[in-house]
């Protein structure tokens, strides 16, 4: 009875700290985007429960707690200290993620964790652009005590003022955080104080053995093997066009899997590496997925019976002083690509391929309303997810690394920022054709109302989504701008780098879509008109892939979809009929 009462009590402690950070944060990529994580661990860093964030960050900030007690060690701690650092080489991830640590402490002696990893949008640095060190990426914060004893370290904020181009702001997120973890400790003392230390410090051990067993006994059901998969992605934003190659192993053996990413290649000179703790949870995230994904609350037993494999220097676990600035990016594909290997093993829990990408934009300029530098971002841009064994993927959702981020509401970017949002829609044709289809990607038109400088750095325009099981692949991502009324379609990536805007020119960007699962004439006739009166599907696709006629007020052709799909592909239509013309959205 207790373990479930400390069950729900810790899951309970971090939403508190998740939503006092949210009503307290000064920007908007934490209140709106939810760009960040909390969590409370043990006294040695294992992770007792997440308030969904990010994925992405789970072993960050347990290595993170981690890399702390050893720079202090138990004894170098006492109540009232808070721990800084953004050190994107232990956390995993980019210099504008700040983690702050608070041990809890009863009676003197160490016993939890409270923890908040967010991202700021100014660490100073460059803004935008391609950076090939870690050095020009922003202010580095090592490993350092903000709080001592109960006392403020001044200078270190001073420091992060003197660095930062919007002080007032950061040092609001910063004190929004410092409200998360106290909340966090505050709440889970007085859990200690209710039901005693020693009976909750043995009610978490009992989750973390439950949370072990659910996943060891998932993971038996999964036939013994080894399996392989590859895909790439575009470019490290520095040689455009040089594809990066991805390839992952996955090894399982009765209750335990061994997911290796040896051969992920190596960190490049551009800015899409991130740290150790990333490789980490790419396999973490995945294994969550496949084994226990709605066993609560997250913890360390998930994860025992999962072995990793990441070398020091790939694009995954790179190391100083490799570019990190776009870290988030590249371990999607690395998710999508173990879901790809086990395909094979497990095709009823597995996935086609998404969009694996934020596909957002960085925006700044000087506001036209008080004359005051401003520093803004557009997205993240929801996309398809792919499709599975027995059902159509999701439309317009953000990748799979970024967990609960949501994307910027229209009205609150245009209240914001000078731009004005022409289109947010659905693509129509962006999900992969199949069985079951792939969820349709979004295109955002973004017009510029005053001069303002835009940077996107979106991958996956050439490795499209792929399908399984003869599925086919979704759109890619794509980005563009629209110049004096001309939209510009010669970029060799989806990347635009510091690209100036005047009044009425504009950014676009379009989400891929997710892969299809299973062949596309496989797929319910009706369920293809449908698609086709929603607008999800034109109806040359509908006739040419899917195999099905659907008439101009949409509904089904049945004797001449019978047709169709009784000559062999490619075949001239069976009326001779010219194609019709393509229906948009609507």
């Amino acid at each position: 009875m207790l373990t479930e009462i400390v069950r729900n009590g810790v899951m309970a402690v971090t939403e508190e700290m998740k939503t006092n950070l949210m009503r307290t944060a000064y920007n908007m990529i934490i209140y709106e985007a939810l760009d960040f994580t909390v969590g409370l661990f043990t006294a040695e860093g294992e992770t007792v429960s997440i308030g969904i964030g990010l994925p992405s960050f789970i072993r960050g900030m347990s290595n993170t707690i981690k890399a702390k007690l050893a720079r202090y060690g138990t004894k170098g701690l006492e109540p009232g200290d808070i721990l800084v650092t953004n050190d994107a080489y232990i956390t995993g991830s980019h210099l504008n993620h700040f983690t702050f640590s608070l041990p809890i402490f009863d009676e003197g002696e160490l016993c939890a964790w409270a923890c908040c990893m967010a991202h700021w949008p100014d660490v100073g640095g460059t803004l935008g652009g391609v950076t090939t060190d870690i050095y020009s990426e922003g202010l580095q914060i090592p490993i350092m005590k903000y709080q001592k004893a109960g006392v403020v370290n001044e200078d270190l904020v001073d420091i992060i003022k003197m660095n930062v181009r919007l002080p007032e702001r950061a040092i609001g997120d910063l004190r929004a955080q410092i409200v998360a973890v106290t909340t966090g400790a505050r709440r889970f003392a007085e859990l200690l104080r209710r039901y005693g230390r020693q009976a909750v410090l043995d009610s978490i051990r009992n989750i973390m053995d439950q949370s072990e067993a659910a996943a060891r006994a998932r993971t038996r059901t999964i036939p013994d093997g080894v399996y392989e998969a590859e895909s790439f992605m575009d470019d490290d934003g520095f040689e455009v066009g040089k594809p990066v190659p991805i390839k992952v192993r996955v090894i399982k053996r009765g209750d335990e899997m061994t997911i290796d990413l040896s051969e992920v290649s190596p960190q490049v000179r551009g800015f899409f590496n991130s740290g150790p703790s990333t490789g980490y949870s790419c396999a973490q995230v995945a294994y969550k997925c496949l084994t226990s994904p709605t066993d609560y609350p997250i913890n360390e037993g998930s994860f025992r019976s999962l072995k990793v494999i990441v070398p020091e220097g790939t694009v995954v676990s790179a190391v100083k002083p490799a570019a990190m600035r776009w870290w988030m990016t590249f371990p999607m594909t690395v998710v999508d690509t173990v879901f790809k290997a086990l395909a094979q093993a497990i095709p009823d829990r597995t996935i086609a391929a998404h969009h694996a990408d934020l596909v957002i934009a960085l925006i700044h300029g000087i506001s036209p309303k008080d004359g005051r530098f401003f520093i803004g971002f557009v997205g993240p841009t929801g996309g398809g997810w792919g499709a599975k064994l027995n059902e159509d993927g999701m439309n317009g959702v953000v990748c799979s690394n970024d967990g609960d981020t949501h994307n910027s509401p229209c009205e609150q970017l245009e209240a914001k920022y000078p731009i004005l949002i022409e289109r947010h829609a659905l693509r129509t044709d962006s999900g992969g054709a199949g069985r079951f289809r792939g969820g349709l990607g979004t295109e955002v038109v973004v017009r510029a109302r005053a001069p303002v400088t835009v940077d996107v750095q979106a991958e996956r325009m050439h490795c499209p989504p792929w399908g399984l099981a003869e599925g086919r692949p979704g759109l890619g991502n794509q980005v563009t701008v629209r110049i004096d009324g001309k939209e510009q379609n010669d970029a060799g990536n989806a990347k635009v780098r510091n690209q100036r805007l005047r009044p009425g020119d504009a950014l676009i960007l379009r989400a891929g879509g997710g892969g299809g699962f299973g062949p596309p004439e496989d797929r319910d006739p009706a369920r293809v008109a449908y698609d086709v009166r929603q607008g999800y599907v034109s109806r040359e696709t509908a006739r040419n892939i899917y195999r099905v006629e659907v008439n101009a007020d949409g509904t089904l052709d049945l004797e001449l979809t019978q047709r169709l799909r009784a000559q062999a592909p490619g075949q001239p239509r069976p009326d001779n009929e010219a194609p019709h013309a393509q229906v948009g959205p609507g």
